[in-house]
């Protein structure tokens, strides 16, 4: 458990983290924000441990981030948190308090950030926002939460940020996105819309994957991926 400023974080890690210049963060998506299409939830806690179980089978020096309010409660977890504002700064702030805790703690240079699901804005969010964010790797990822309310016909996000205000700087992060051909929750149009708008990237992969939905294939589609580097990332980077 990370305490924080505003909202503590449950996080996950082995018992004996390896020395390493760069700790792989996966960070949790969405979770239960939602009841019905309508009526957000009183407790956004995933009710499965997908993140968390791809975090601790994979040998690269990992850790695993749960979001604000996800199994912890404090005084400041309101539905609008998980609701319009889940891409929010007051978010963005508590995960990069964490960063900073987590850097101190384990004493590494750089993070690579391993977003799922509306994890995924995040992860870019906080790539546009710091420097010690050397590569973005996301699973199902919402890249565009604009366009996806837009594609989905849902309720805008009043309150959250958007990746794509950061687009001069996402398009030199080196970024992989694995997609599930079969995702009907974030449809690839997200995808292709968010690389269209990041313009010339320097670095930027999407991958369709056969048979994989939103929430089920991604054990064994990422047990092949995630040991695969980018083939335009910087030599050293799993240092």
């Amino acid at each position: 458990m990370l305490a924080l400023e505003s909202f503590p974080l449950l996080v996950v890690a082995p018992a004996r983290m390896p020395a390493a210049n760069v700790l792989r963060l996966y960070l949790e998506g969405d979770g239960h924000a939602w009841v019905t299409p309508s009526q957000p939830s009183l407790d956004p806690t995933p009710r499965q441990t997908l993140v968390a179980d791809l975090a601790m089978q994979d040998p690269t020096p990992s850790l695993y981030i749960a979001r604000p309010c996800q199994f912890v409660q404090a005084s400041g977890c309101t539905p609008t948190l998980w609701a319009g504002r889940r891409f929010s700064p007051e978010v963005l702030d508590s995960l990069g308090q964490a960063l900073d805790q987590l850097r101190a703690r384990y004493g590494n240079q750089g993070f690579e950030l391993v977003g799922y699901s509306g994890g995924g804005a995040l992860a870019l969010l906080l790539a546009g926002r710091r420097e010690d964010v050397w590569q973005v790797q996301t699973l199902a990822g919402n890249l565009s939460p604009a366009e996806w309310v837009r594609m989905r016909e849902l309720t805008p996000l009043e309150g959250s940020l958007e990746p794509l205000q950061y687009r001069e700087r996402l398009a030199r992060i080196p970024q992989r996105h694995l997609l599930g051909a079969e995702d009907r929750q974030v449809p690839a149009g997200v995808a292709a819309f968010y690389a269209r708008q990041l313009g010339v990237a320097r670095c930027l992969e999407l991958v369709s994957l056969p048979g994989v939905t939103h929430e089920q294939g991604w054990q064994q589609a990422w047990s092949s991926w995630r040991q695969r580097p980018l083939a335009c990332a910087p030599v050293g980077l799993k240092d």
